[in-house]
């Protein structure tokens, strides 16, 4: 009997299937003009590491990461910088002191032009900063007095260097290689989440795919059987409540195969959207093999994920920034002694040449010492904070590490428990199936009624469903794990990735 006859047919007791004909046909008409696409889960997560707004998140925090280390290695390299005035003018009124002791104002008229080129370094291991400058200055005075006159440094040489303070670049050295090495495994982490996500919303989809062909199936059933319940009322072998029940049924899963196609479409909008895929693609996904895999050494897998990810490395970093902040305390809080000395040749003309000629040397020497008396306690109070934070910061990576390393253990205890979650699912699906089956045959040669019948649907659907959760949570499953050690228990082998291609 066609879906019209059978509305035709209802709608002739107490219910029309009109409305409910129309919400059904409208979901149908849209995806019947929507381009269909097949999906494997392998395809949707290839999309997804590639594709989705969370994947170009994280490269670019990657590139961030990676320039961020760039700019670390560049402080360690000569750099050459050029400053200049060009140029300074001031016409204004100047004070000068005389001889006698006196004041006089005059008018000041002049403008100066200057340029320098500074070569400077900076030591690592003692933060001494070396410079090499060179430089030439142009003063011309206006009005009645006009004048031009030079002043150069042809070659100027020194050094900066502070006995007591804080050697940035000495924790710099420690702490940029490290944070750059976690910004990589956290990006080959992030690609492993994406991966689940996407994993999640294409079971999502499945799932919904599977309960729509599910819902057909029981309207199908269900139209079927009240038919018969309707012939069998009409020669008195059932009473008129069991007939009832069989129609309400009907209805009920007329409702469900509507909402379902509702459901399905969701389903797709969400993964098209997280994919970056085209709107106008009617999404079919292929059903996906369980994913199974050999028993796994907790102690081998544990040595993997210290070695691997970045939660160690990050609480590496993080105990020596505590211990970075109480290096800073204790230089802020003591003596301080900063010494800067430059030599170098000079000289002044009234032309450019002659500035360059027969040059004079200059020296300057500047020892500046910084001693605190008397703070109220300011040095000693942030030094003891600093020490605080960082005991404070040894417990919580201490209690930290051992939750990540709990968390690795029952990772892979899921993991092992793959093979046997999934011949349960199956063979419980298997069961419900045939229990299924032989209700329905008992149920038309009138030995059980109706509610042993619905039992037995009900039940058949979950199972089925079981067995579709048990296959998600396999694959679920071995991702979570590839993202807590970074490493494919599939291949053996450490997750792929070049990092020059993508920097590229």
């Amino acid at each position: 009997m066609s879906f019209k006859d059978n509305g035709k047919y209802l709608s002739g007791g107490r219910f029309s299937l009109t409305p409910l004909f129309v919400l059904f046909l409208f979901p149908v008409t849209l995806l019947a003009q929507r381009e269909k696409k097949e999906l494997t889960l392998n395809e949707c997560v290839v999309y997804a590491r590639e594709y989705s707004a969370s994947a170009l998140m994280a490269r670019q925090t990657f590139l961030s990461a990676y320039w961020r280390y760039r700019s670390y290695q560049a402080e360690f390299l000569p750099s050459l910088r050029f400053e200049g005035t060009l140029p300074s003018f001031n016409r204004r009124l100047a004070r000068y002191q005389l001889p006698d002791g006196n004041y006089k104002y005059i008018q000041e008229n002049a403008s100066t032009l200057s340029g320098a080129l500074l070569l400077s370094q900076r030591i690592g291991w003692t933060g001494t900063r070396l410079f090499l400058r060179t430089s030439a200055e142009r003063h011309d005075l206006f009005g009645e007095r006009t004048s031009t006159d030079y002043m150069t440094t042809p070659v100027q040489v020194g050094l900066e260097h502070s006995f007591f303070g804080v050697n940035t670049l000495k924790w710099k050295r420690k702490v940029e290689p490290k944070r750059y090495e976690e910004a990589k495994r956290t990006y080959l982490q992030t690609l492993e989440q994406v991966t689940q996500e996407a994993t999640n919303l294409f079971f999502n989809l499945l799932f919904a795919q599977q309960r729509l062909i599910a819902a057909r199936l029981n309207r199908a059933n269900a139209d079927t059987l009240y038919r018969i319940a309707k012939g069998r009322y009409n020669i008195g072998t059932i009473a008129e409540n069991d007939l009832l029940q069989m129609e309400l049924d009907l209805l009920n899963e007329t409702n469900s195969e509507s909402e379902e196609e509702v459901n399905l479409q969701h389903a797709q909008f969400q993964l098209l959207t997280y994919l970056g895929l085209k709107s106008s693609y009617d999404l079919r996904p292929i059903p996906p093999a369980p994913y199974t895999g050999d028993t796994l050494s907790y102690p081998q897998m544990l040595e993997l994920a210290r070695q691997n990810n970045p939660t160690p490395l990050r609480l590496q970093i993080q105990n020596i920034e505590a211990d970075q902040g109480v290096a800073e305390a204790r230089s802020e809080q003591g003596f301080q002694l900063n010494l800067s000395a430059s030599y170098g040749l000079t000289q002044q003309a009234a032309n450019l040449p002659d500035a360059y000629r027969t040059p004079l040397d200059q020296q300057g020497v500047a020892l500046n010492v910084a001693i605190p008396i008397l703070d109220w306690g300011q040095g000693a109070g942030r030094l003891k904070i600093a020490r605080s934070n960082r005991e404070l910061t040894v417990v919580r990576s201490q209690k930290a590490l051992y939750e990540f390393e709990q968390q690795v253990f029952l990772q892979v205890m899921r993991y092992n428990r793959l093979n046997d979650v999934l011949r349960v699912a199956s063979k419980a699906d298997t069961i419900a199936q045939n229990r299924f089956n032989i209700t329905k045959q008992r149920f038309l040669i009138g030995k059980i009624g109706v509610l042993d019948l619905d039992k037995a649907q009900s039940d058949r659907d979950d199972a089925r469903m079981s067995y579709w959760q048990a296959i998600r949570s396999s694959w679920i499953a071995y991702y979570q794990l590839r993202e807590l050690t970074l490493f494919d228990p599939q291949s053996k082998q450490p997750l792929p990735l070049d990092f020059q291609t993508l920097l590229r």
